[in-house]
C-alpha cells in the first residue's frame, strides 16, 4: 500500500448526441471510448483497425536522405555501426536496424554502451573506438538527439552521423549529416510518439520499400516489414509509449508476430517468463518479457539482450534466456532493498514536492526503477542517483502534472548531460551540484505543482454491478487490446460488495486474496502488493479493478485484479450506483 490515499475519478455519462456514433457497440465499450476522447467516426474506425491512416515513412524528415546515404554506403562497402541504448527499446531498435542493413548486404556491427562504464547515449570514447575499428558511418537508434558535443566530435574525426531518436528535442539539434525524429519542430509527420524502435522501424521500412523497386543487395532480400514488427511491439510497450495512433497499429500487428515466435530468442524468453507464445499480449511484455530484456543492461551488458533477439539457434537462445531470468531476480531483490532504504531516508511525509536521493552503494542500473517506485509511493516527481567519484548519475520519474525533462532544461547549467521526455529522464551532474539541483527543481515545482496535483487519482472507466461481469463482457473488453499507456486497461468500479473471505497469499503474504459477493454472484479477487494494509477491511466495500481471466493448471475462471479498495459508498456514492 502506498502512503497516499487514492481518489476515484468517476466517468461522465456518454452524451446523447454520441449514442448514434456508438450504436453498434456494447454500452461498456461506448463509455470507454468516450472516456478516451474517441468521438469521431474515423477515430472509432481506426481504433478497431477498420481504417489505418497513411504511414509513409518518407513523410518523416530525414528519412529520404538517410535512405540515399545508406544505400550509397552499402554499395561502397563502407563499414557501418548501429549505436543503440541499453534498455529494451534501445536493444530492439539496434536489432531492427542491424537486421535490415545486413539483409541489404551492409557491413554493419552493433554497439550498445555499458550503462555503468559509459552511461546513456553517445560518448566520445566509444566513437573514437569505432573509428579505430574502421567504422565510417554511425547510425544511432533511441539516442543522440541531445548529443551536440559528441556529434561534433564524431564529425571532427571523420565519422558520418545519422541520428534516429524519439526523445525530446533540446535547445540545440546536433549537426549530424541526417537527423530523424518525429518531434523535430518542423516535422509534418502525423504521429509524434514513436518509441526509439518505432523511429528505427520507419527508416527500415523505407529502406526495404526502396530495395523492392531498386535492388542493391547481392542476394534477393527475404526480410519484410512484417518480420520486424515483433521487435517494434516489444520495444514500444516496454518503453511505455502511448498505445494510440500508429503505435497501436504497429503493436497490434507486432503482437501477432510475437505469438508466432519465429525468433528462437522470443520462444526462449517467453518460456523462461512463464508465458505461452500464443498468450503474449501487452501486459506480458510489460511485466514478463520487458523486465528480463531490461535486466541485462541494468546489471550486466545489454549486449546479452541483443544477442538473445538475434540468436540463430534454440540452444543459444535458451542459454541466454536463463541468464536474463537470473539477472531479473537479482534486479528485483536489489530494487526492493534500495526502495526500502530510500523511504527510510525520505521519511513518510517529505516536505518537498520533488524528491532527490543519492547513494554510492546504489546499483546505477536500478536507479530508474527505484525512482518509479518512489514516485508511486509518494505521488510526486522522484530522482535517484548513484554517486561515483565526483559525479552523480541517475534517473528521474515524474507525475503527469510535471514535465521532468522540461524542468531539467531550466536547470541545465547544473548538469553535465541529460535527456528524456515528460515522464522520465536520465541525468549526470557533479556531486557538488546535487543540492543546487534539488533547490532548482523544487523552485520550478512550487510554480507548477498545486496541492491538488499531489492527490493520487484513479480514473474509473465504468461503474458496473458484479452480476454483469461475465465472459461475454470480457470478450468485448479484449477488443480494446492492445492496452497500455494512453489506452489503459479498463478500470471497473464495482460498488457495495460483501467481503466473504480474505487471505494472505504469495511470498511473505504480500498479496491479498478476497471472496466478494453482491448477494447474487461471488467472485475471487486478487490485490497484488496489498497483503499488509494499515487498516482492516470493512464488511462492505467498493472495489476498483481490472476484469480478467485466471488460468491455473488449465482451469479458467473469471477474476478481479483489484487496484484499490474503499469502504462502501466512499468510492462510488450511493447515487452513482447502477440500478
Amino acid at each position: 500500500m502506498t502512503t497516499i490515499p487514492t481518489q476515484w475519478e468517476l466517468p461522465s455519462p456518454v452524451p446523447h448526441d454520441l449514442r448514434a456514433l456508438y450504436s453498434h457497440l456494447h454500452p461498456v465499450i461506448q463509455q470507454i471510448l468516450y472516456n478516451r476522447g474517441i468521438i469521431e467516426s474515423e477515430d472509432v474506425a481506426e481504433f478497431f483497425g477498420h481504417r489505418v491512416r497513411p504511414d509513409d515513412p518518407f513523410r518523416l524528415i530525414g528519412v529520404g536522405e538517410a535512405v540515399t546515404r545508406l544505400r550509397r554506403v552499402i554499395k561502397q562497402k563502407r563499414p557501418i555501426a548501429v549505436y543503440g541504448d541499453f534498455d529494451a527499446d534501445g536493444v530492439t531498435s539496434t536489432a531492427v536496424m542491424v537486421q535490415t542493413l545486413r539483409a541489404l548486404g551492409a557491413d554493419v556491427i552493433p554497439y550498445i554502451p555499458h550503462r555503468v562504464d559509459e552511461g546513456y547515449g553517445l560518448n566520445t570514447g566509444a566513437l573514437a573506438w569505432l573509428k579505430k575499428q574502421g567504422v565510417e558511418v554511425v547510425v544511432t537508434v533511441d539516442c543522440g538527439i541531445r548529443a551536440v558535443e559528441e556529434t561534433a566530435y564524431a564529425k571532427s574525426i571523420g565519422l558520418e552521423m545519422i541520428i534516429t531518436d524519439h526523445h525530446s528535442i533540446g535547445p540545440e539539434v546536433p549537426q549530424a549529416d541526417v537527423v530523424i525524429n518525429p518531434k523535430l519542430p518542423d516535422s509534418k509527420y502525423p504521429f509524434r510518439d514513436f518509441a526509439g524502435v518505432g523511429v528505427a522501424f520507419k527508416l527500415a521500412q523505407a529502406l526495404l520499400r526502396v530495395e523492392d523497386n531498386a535492388p542493391i543487395a547481392p542476394e534477393p532480400v527475404t526480410l519484410t516489414e512484417e518480420d520486424l514488427l515483433d521487435l517494434v511491439a516489444l520495444g514500444t510497450v516496454a518503453d511505455i509509449m502511448p498505445l494510440v495512433g500508429e503505435n497501436r497499429t504497429l503493436v497490434k500487428r507486432g503482437l501477432e508476430k510475437l505469438r508466432q515466435a519465429h525468433r528462437p530468442g522470443i520462444r526462449a524468453l517467453a518460456q523462461r517468463s512463464g508465458v505461452a507464445p500464443r498468450e503474449i499480449d501487452a501486459t506480458a511484455i510489460g511485466f514478463r518479457l520487458g523486465p528480463r530484456l531490461n535486466a541485462a543492461g541494468r546489471l550486466e551488458s545489454a549486449v546479452l539482450a541483443y544477442d538473445l533477439l538475434m540468436a540463430p539457434t534454440a540452444a543459444r537462445a535458451e542459454e541466454i534466456a536463463y541468464q536474463l531470468d537470473v539477472l531479473n531476480r537479482q534486479r528485483q531483490s536489489l530494487t526492493n532493498e534500495a526502495v526500502q532504504w530510500a523511504i527510510r531516508e525520505l521519511g513518510e511525509n517529505p516536505p518537498e514536492n520533488v524528491l532527490l536521493v543519492a547513494r554510492q552503494e546504489l546499483n546505477p542500473g536500478i536507479a530508474g526503477l527505484v525512482a518509479s517506485r518512489l514516485k508511486e509511493y509518494y505521488f510526486r516527481p522522484a530522482l535517484v542517483a548513484h554517486l561515483n567519484g565526483n559525479e552523480a548519475r541517475g534517473s528521474a520519474r515524474s507525475i503527469p502534472q510535471f514535465h521532468i525533462t522540461a524542468a531539467l532544461d531550466q536547470c541545465s547549467d547544473l548538469l553535465i548531460r541529460y535527456g528524456g521526455h515528460a515522464a522520465a529522464a536520465g541525468f549526470t551532474l557533479p556531486i557538488d551540484n546535487l543540492p543546487k539541483l534539488r533547490r532548482c527543481l523544487n523552485a520550478i515545482a512550487a510554480d507548477q505543482i498545486q496541492p491538488e496535483d499531489l492527490i493520487k487519482t484513479l480514473d474509473i472507466d465504468v461503474i458496473l454491478p458484479l452480476r454483469e461481469l461475465d465472459y461475454a463482457l470480457l470478450n468485448k473488453l479484449q477488443e480494446l487490446e492492445p492496452t497500455g499507456s494512453a489506452n489503459p486497461r479498463p478500470v471497473l468500479a464495482i460498488p457495495d460488495l460483501l467481503v466473504k473471505g480474505q487471505y494472505l497469499v504469495g511470498s511473505e503474504g504480500k498479496h491479498l486474496k478476497l471472496r466478494l459477493t453482491d448477494g447474487i454472484v461471488t467472485f475471487d479477487a486478487i490485490a497484488f502488493g496489498q497483503g499488509v494494509r494499515s487498516e482492516p477491511l470493512p464488511m462492505r466495500v467498493d472495489v476498483a479493478a481490472y476484469f480478467t481471466e485466471n488460468v491455473w493448471r488449465d482451469r479458467r475462471s473469471l477474476q478481479l485484479q483489484i487496484l484499490d479498495i474503499q469502504p462502501a459508498g466512499r468510492g462510488v456514492p450511493p447515487e452513482r450506483r447502477p440500478h
